[in-house]
C-alpha cells in the first residue's frame, strides 16, 4: 500500500498545495511551526476519519475560510483509490472514495491503513491506560470495521448508564431496572470487544517480543488486563459482574468496571516496564510495540500501514535510529524532521522543505 499524492486547500495553514510522493521514503523537513506536521495530519484522517489531535474538524479549517477540501491517491495490490473529502465550517464532513459517498467511520477505515508514531508514543509504556487502550483501538479499528461498530455502542451506552447513576445518587436510590437495561447491552458489546482485544494482544505480543530481542537481547513481555474481574469473558458472566457493582457505581455516580478500563501489562525482563524500567528500555518497548502495530496490519491484511514518523529520529539514540531505518527501508514512510542529517537517505527518497505553509520539492 502506497500513496502517490495529496493535495490540501485551505488546509490549517496550507492555501493549496499538491504533493507528489515516493512509494519509499520521504522526507518532510523545515523549522518549527511551518506546517510539517500538518501534512502527516492530512493523510491521517482519511485513515481514521478524524485528526490525531485536533479536537473538533473546525481547528482544521484555515482562519478565515468557510471549508477546507483534501484529497488524496493511494494504492494497495488490487486497486487504485481516490478519496475526498471536504469540511464545512458548520461541522459538517463529506467524504468520497472513488466518487461514492462514505457515510460511516467504520467504512473509512477499511481502506487506507497508517501507523501514525510521534514523540508522545515513546511514552506508551509508562504512559496513562488510555493511552494503551488508543493503541489496541486505532490498530484493530482499521482492520475491522465490526469492532469500531461495537466500540461506538459501549460508549454510547456507557454514556447514558453514566448518566442514570449520577440521577441515581442524586435520588439515594440502591438499583434500577434500567440500570440492568444498560448494563446488559454493556455485557453484549464488552464480549466482542474482549474477544478482539484478546486476540490482538496475542499478536502484538509475539511481534514487539521478537523485534525487543532484536533491539536490546531483552525480553518484553505484553498480556491483556482486563477493566473487570468477571469469572468469564461472555456476556452473561459479563453481566452478572456488572450487577454486582450497581450499589458501588450509584455511590460513586460513574461506571467503575468495564472495557473502558482496561490496560495492557508491559514487563521487561520479568519486571514491570512502568515502574522498574529504565528510560532507555520504555522507549526501545514503545519502538517494539509501534513497529509490531505495523507488523500485525500486514499479517491481517497483507499490505503494509503507511507510516508517518513525526519528529521521531531526533527523540531515538544512534542504535535505535538505526534499528528503526533498516526497518522501514523498502515501506512507504513519511518523516518529519527539523533536521535531515538524522535521516538515512536512499535514492528512492524524496525530500520536501516547508516554509510558512508552502512545499518546496528538493533534490535528494
Amino acid at each position: 500500500m502506497y500513496i502517490s499524492s495529496l493535495s490540501l486547500a485551505n488546509f490549517r495553514n496550507y492555501t493549496s498545495e499538491k504533493i507528489e510522493f515516493s512509494p519509499y521514503t520521504n522526507v518532510i523537513y523545515g523549522d518549527n511551526a511551518q506546517g510539517k506536521t500538518n501534512i502527516l495530519e492530512a493523510v491521517y484522517i482519511f485513515s481514521q476519519g478524524r485528526s490525531h489531535r485536533a479536537k473538533s474538524d473546525k481547528e482544521l479549517i484555515k482562519f478565515g475560510e468557510d471549508f477546507s477540501r483534501l484529497s488524496l491517491d493511494f494504492h494497495d495490490s488490487e486497486r487504485d483509490y481516490t478519496a475526498a473529502m471536504q469540511l464545512m465550517k458548520n461541522g459538517r464532513k463529506n467524504i468520497k472514495i472513488n466518487h461514492v459517498q462514505i457515510t460511516k467511520l467504520s467504512k473509512l477505515m477499511n481502506y487506507l491503513n497508517v501507523v501514525m508514531f510521534s514523540p508522545e508514543d515513546l511514552e506508551l509504556v509508562k504512559g496513562s491506560p488510555s493511552a494503551r487502550r488508543k493503541f489496541i483501538d486505532s490498530s484493530v479499528s482499521q482492520l475491522y470495521p465490526r469492532y469500531l461498530t461495537s466500540l461506538i455502542d459501549y460508549h454510547k451506552a456507557l454514556g447514558q448508564k453514566n448518566s442514570l447513576l449520577k440521577v441515581l445518587r442524586a435520588k439515594g436510590a440502591k438499583s434500577d431496572m434500567m440500570l440492568s437495561v444498560w448494563n446488559e447491552q454493556l455485557a453484549a458489546e464488552g464480549e466482542k470487544i474482549i474477544k478482539y482485544r484478546t486476540d490482538f494482544v496475542k499478536l502484538i505480543n509475539d511481534f514487539s517480543a521478537a523485534i525487543q530481542n532484536e533491539i536490546s537481547g531483552e525480553k518484553l513481555q505484553i498480556s491483556y488486563m482486563p477493566g473487570m474481574r468477571a469469572s468469564g469473558d461472555d456476556k452473561d458472566s459479563i453481566y452478572e459482574y456488572l450487577e454486582k457493582n450497581q450499589r458501588r457505581e450509584i455511590d460513586l455516580a460513574s461506571a467503575q468496571v468495564g472495557v473502558q478500563r482496561d490496560d495492557l501489562h508491559i514487563t521487561i525482563n520479568g519486571s514491570e516496564a512502568k515502574i522498574y524500567g529504565s528510560q532507555g528500555q520504555q522507549r526501545t518497548s514503545a519502538l517494539s510495540m509501534k513497529i509490531a502495530q505495523a507488523d500485525y496490519i500486514h499479517h491481517i491484511k497483507s499490505e503494509y500501514p503507511i507510516l508517518l514518523l513525526d519528529d521521531i529520529m531526533s527523540e531515538l539514540d544512534i542504535n535505535r535510529r538505526m534499528y528503526l531505518s533498516q526497518k522501514i527501508r523498502d515501506k512507504q514512510v513519511l518523516i518529519t524532521s527539523t533536521d535531515t542529517d538524522l535521516i538515512e537517505s536512499t535514492d528512492n527518497t524524496k525530500l520536501f522543505k516547508i516554509k510558512n505553509g508552502s512545499v518546496v520539492r528538493e533534490e535528494n
